[in-house]
């Protein structure tokens, strides 16, 4: 299951793109949607991949979502998946916590980020057969400034470090802060995962 939609970037070619990537793969059958209220659809696949950016499951999709997980399901969320938005017109922008069980499953929540420009990407577990072979490399995107609701649960796999401030969001002071910001993690849930890439 492929679910890509939402506000402030063009999913019409994220949407593209990961298909794309998919395709490579012959064995994968795709089915899309532009959010996640079809959870019973979601929770019939093997894979999750999602992209999407303030779009706000309701409770009984982050339920069966949740439970799907739980029961081996692995979900691989990219960007914006973990973030819900005030209005953008409105600034500085607002970052509301209107879904705790989405969060505690995705292991993760946007609050910021500072404005776009290069930061290094540094392995974090080298070890670890996702990010084996990877050196440190350059991004220029939204460094996700993000509030875990247990970090301790989550496996680092990438990090960048970080301190300074986010203007244009209402929370804007990361100063003091831990430096040190997860880029790409998994976490681990029942018998399955989430794999979370903020790239």
């Amino acid at each position: 299951m492929l679910v890509t939609g939402g506000k402030y970037h063009d999913f019409d070619f994220a949407r593209r793109e990961l298909l794309g990537l998919l395709a490579e793969h012959g064995e994968f059958r795709v089915r899309v949607q532009p959010d996640y209220e079809d959870a019973d659809a979601i929770a019939a696949a093997e894979i999750l991949v999602s992209y999407t950016c303030d779009v706000r499951p309701s409770e009984r999709a982050q339920k069966i979502i949740r439970e799907w997980v739980e029961r081996g399901g692995r979900w691989v969320a990219l960007h914006g998946t973990n973030s819900a938005l005030g209005d953008a017109s409105i600034r500085p922008v607002a970052t509301p916590r209107p879904f705790y069980l989405w969060v505690d499953t995705l292991g993760s929540q946007f609050i910021a980020h500072p404005p776009i420009e290069p930061y290094a990407v540094e392995v974090t577990e080298p070890s670890h057969w996702l990010v084996a072979g990877i050196d440190t490399f350059e991004a220029t995107d939204e460094l996700y400034l993000n509030e875990y609701p247990d970090r301790g649960a989550l496996v680092p796999l990438l990090h960048t470090v970080y301190q300074g401030t986010a203007n244009g969001f209402a929370e804007s002071d990361w100063t003091q802060s831990d430096p040190q910001h997860l880029v790409m993690y998994l976490r681990p849930l029942g018998e399955g995962g989430v794999l979370y890439n903020t790239l």
